[in-house]
């Protein structure tokens, strides 16, 4: 590993280290995937790392190529302490808002861990209902390891469902766009209507039932 990517790495242990200071000693980074598409659920993942662990390459999931993403899940996976992944439903998101089923899946990510964290520090600027000490931190998949860590599992857990979705539904191409808004997805859209697993709330504009 070369040092100026050692340099990187270390420093996005900072917001950990400060915790660590403070006497908390199991941190989790929790993150989501998948706020912003108009079909399939919200993904979230939350993630323990050994303190002061250096995975090469890691870094807020949107900064990476598929190809690595795909290499740091495995890497992520073996190196954590303990790691989960969870979603909320097409329904919830059209019931409670992408915001709130957002909460749903990353709380439901936390608590499903094996080891119960003494902390939380979550990408963004909210989140409601967490039982543990936590913060969010605002781009934190950029700044926290243990952030950007759950931002790939998250990530590449929603696109290898979307890889299956489209076997299921292959007329809208999610292979390509992975259910966001793109021009292809709108005309497929309109063209066949929608599916199980798009979110009425988000699809409205696009198609009359």
């Amino acid at each position: 590993m070369k040092e100026q990517e050692l340099l990187r790495l270390q420093s996005m242990w900072e917001i950990e280290h400060t915790l660590f200071e403070k006497g908390y000693n199991i941190v989790a980074g929790v993150d989501e995937a998948g706020r912003g598409p108009l079909a399939d659920e919200v993904y979230a993942a939350a993630v323990i790392l050994p303190p002061d662990i250096c995975i090469e390459g890691l870094n807020d999931s949107k900064k990476i190529s598929e190809k690595k993403r795909e290499k740091l899940f495995d890497e992520i996976k073996e190196a954590a302490l303990a790691y989960a992944v969870a979603t909320a439903s097409v329904e919830e998101i059209d019931e409670y808002n992408i915001r709130n089923a957002t909460y749903m899946a990353m709380n439901r990510a936390i608590e499903a861990l094996k080891i119960k964290p003494d902390y939380v520090i979550v990408d963004g600027d909210c989140i409601k209902e967490c039982n543990y000490p936590h913060e969010c931190v605002v781009k934190g998949d950029a700044k926290s390891l243990s952030i950007a860590a759950a931002s790939i599992l998250a990530k590449v857990s929603r696109d290898r469902h979307m890889l299956q979705m489209a076997e299921k539904y292959p007329q809208y191409g999610f292979e390509k766009h992975k259910g966001y808004g793109t021009k292809a997805h709108i005309e497929a859209l309109k063209e066949y209507g929608a599916c199980e697993i798009h979110r009425k709330t988000f699809i409205k504009k696009f198609v009359k039932e």
